[in-house]
């Protein structure tokens, strides 16, 4: 028995839409994702150059260390060694903020996304102006 293709087969401009809601929604979940790690933590700021330092002091604490010390101490190396990475490798802000910029609009239309739920999670008004996402819309 021959295989039988989908009844209702889609449009070229079904499938363009499907692909352009696909490349919206990556670059918005990307710029939000980045947003959210880049989030200002409370405290003082940290600096390469402190977890640097507090990285030697717990190979010092570690020495002499009782067990549950030592693997206190040997979770908040792994900590502070993934933090100096991530703080190396750096977010390139710029361009993820440009590609949101392009579709933040209708992406917002579309998904019925109003100005003051961008607000809620840290989207700067400035970059929503940019968009043309204003608080009148919604």
């Amino acid at each position: 028995m021959a295989k039988k293709g989908p009844k209702n087969p889609l449009s070229d401009e079904h499938k363009a839409a499907m692909a352009a809601g696909r490349t919206e929604g990556r670059a918005v979940r990307e710029y939000l994702d980045a947003l959210r790690s880049n989030k200002p933590k409370r405290g003082r700021k940290r600096t390469p150059d402190s977890i640097k330092a507090r990285l030697a002091k717990i190979d010092e604490e570690i020495a002499m260390a009782d067990p549950l010390d030592e693997l206190r101490l040997i979770q908040e190396r792994r900590n502070l060694s993934e933090e100096l990475e991530t703080m190396s490798a750096g977010i390139d802000m710029t361009a993820l903020e440009a590609e949101f910029v392009k579709v933040a609009k209708s992406y917002s239309q579309r998904q019925g996304i109003s100005y003051a739920t961008w607000r809620e999670v840290g989207v700067e008004a400035s970059v929503l102006k940019t968009a043309g996402i204003s608080r009148a819309a919604g």
